[in-house]
């Protein structure tokens, strides 16, 4: 089992969904964890961001290059 790493932070919904399908086209491993709690109203959402992006080490320098692709668009 690979192990997982925060890669980098999401703004919103979009943005992950944006995110997995590329990542999800190109094969690589991934996982988006959101900040949302009901419990506290979404402020979590509003301190630390919508959720993260985390993944094998090894695939972080591809995901922040393709993030600086979409981000741009």
């Amino acid at each position: 089992m690979k192990t997982f790493e925060k890669i980098l932070v999401l703004s919103n919904e979009f943005e992950a969904g944006l995110m997995e399908e590329v990542l999800t086209d190109r094969k690589i491993p991934h996982g988006i964890v959101t900040s949302e709690d009901s419990a506290l109203g979404g402020i979590m959402g509003l301190e630390i961001g919508w959720g993260y992006l985390e993944a094998p080490p090894e695939f972080k320098k591809e995901i922040l290059k393709l993030y600086g692709e979409i981000s741009k668009k």
